[in-house]
């Protein structure tokens, strides 16, 4: 018996709320030895506040010492062993700006960049320009042509866009083309089977077509292309957990990846006051609702450590209005840790607050890395995450007689 069939038998429906606010990559380390993490150095009275009344722990996304993509991390967090249900980047940000992926299609999530002079890459994200001025400069690869394939081109937000491939003999098992680093060139993109070589053709003379029509671009004169990927099955919430669940993201590939697991997209909100509004408006209709944060992952990646710290105090701010609501559940945690230190993704566990009225409290009355390795959750795999809420809820039955 696997954990999701597990979950439909355990399942009892009432009428609690559960609201899941993920700070996109929350966890970090200090920039210096026996210094703060941003977390640490954050004031965050209100997350304090409700620490004091709940419990804590660390999640662990994927497998000790595995850093995850933002992908893997949710999934984790939804409650889907992100090793069983894999996901390409590609398919969660064609779905979150509902591009109607069709079974054999391949997705690619792509990145504007700016090259050099000598052919290597001098801002892998150029200049996080505005999607006012990359909207058009994608809709320009629109006009490539490859025979015996149809290809669509849409803008996402700021330096990304989604690239869709569809024809017959189209595997999403390719490669990155984005060598994670600068002073070097974009990388090819390479088949890792014999199913996806032909994808990895196309993209191929995508990319050289592409290099054309940029080339006078002051800042986007190129792209990377990642998260090949064809589009996913996955059973929904609903089916495995019983809720009508919500998500409430400002990114299109959060979007997406709620999606694919069969929950509702609320607004088009563009800001975490707006995020909180529409909680409010959409709180009778649903039972579960998904806010997404991206600016502390964001932030890290940038290794600006008191932006990320400013961030976080975004989050803890808007608290109080959640609280208001009266959830039966709130949960507070990140899909993964992005420290400033490492301006990266890292494999070090995911602080975690969980609050409702029959939560066993530890003894801390702060939140944070520190208080999370000795909080009463323990380190735990982020899929147990949605078991522990449904039982905060009242909505698991007792397994076994």
């Amino acid at each position: 018996m696997d954990m999701h069939e597990l979950t439909r038998s355990l399942v009892a429906k009432n009428d609690s709320k559960i609201v899941m606010l993920v700070a996109d990559g929350l966890g970090g380390l200090p920039m210096k030895p026996g210094g703060k993490t941003e977390l640490e150095a954050a004031n965050t009275p209100n997350l304090d506040r409700i620490a004091a009344a709940g419990v804590q722990g660390a999640s662990i996304p994927v497998k000790p010492g595995i850093a995850p993509g933002s992908g893997p991390g949710h999934l984790g967090l939804f409650g889907y062993d992100p090793l069983q249900y894999q996901i390409g980047r590609g398919a969660l940000e064609a779905t979150g700006i509902g591009f109607p992926l069709q079974s054999g299609d391949v997705a690619i999530r792509c990145n504007f960049c700016t090259l050099a002079a000598d052919g290597t890459i001098s801002d892998r994200r150029a200049g996080r320009i505005s999607s006012e001025q990359s909207a058009p400069i994608a809709i320009s690869l629109r006009q490539i042509r490859i025979p015996g394939i149809e290809v669509f081109v849409e803008p996402v937000k700021e330096h990304r866009f989604v690239v869709v491939f569809r024809g017959p003999g189209l595997g999403g098992d390719v490669n990155d083309t984005d060598p994670q680093a600068v002073g070097v060139p974009p990388l090819d993109p390479v088949a890792r089977n014999e199913a996806s070589q032909k994808t990895a053709e196309v993209a191929t003379e995508f990319l050289r077509q592409a290099r054309e029509i940029l080339r006078d671009q002051p800042q986007a004169n190129f792209h990377t292309m990642r998260g090949f990927a064809a589009k996913p099955d996955m059973p929904s919430y609903e089916e495995v957990y019983g809720l009508r669940a919500a998500a409430i993201a400002v990114y299109p590939m959060y979007k997406g990846l709620a999606q694919l697991v069969g929950m509702k997209i609320v607004g088009q909100p563009s800001t975490l006051e707006e995020q909180i509004d529409l909680l409010g408006e959409v709180w009778d209709d649903y039972d579960f609702f998904f806010i997404h944060f991206k600016y502390t992952d964001s932030t890290g990646e940038d290794g600006n450590f008191d932006e990320k710290v400013k961030r976080t105090e975004e989050i803890d701010a808007v608290l109080p209005r959640i609280e208001k609501l009266s959830p039966d559940v709130l949960i507070v945690t990140g899909d993964h840790s992005t420290p400033s230190y490492l301006k990266a993704h890292s494999w070090h566990p995911v602080p975690t607050l969980l609050a409702s009225d029959c939560c066993r409290p530890d003894p801390h009355t702060a939140f944070n890395e520190s208080t999370c390795i000795t909080g009463g959750l323990g380190q735990f795999e982020a899929k147990y995450l949605m078991l522990l809420a449904l039982s905060n809820a009242g909505r698991m039955g007792k397994f076994g007689a």
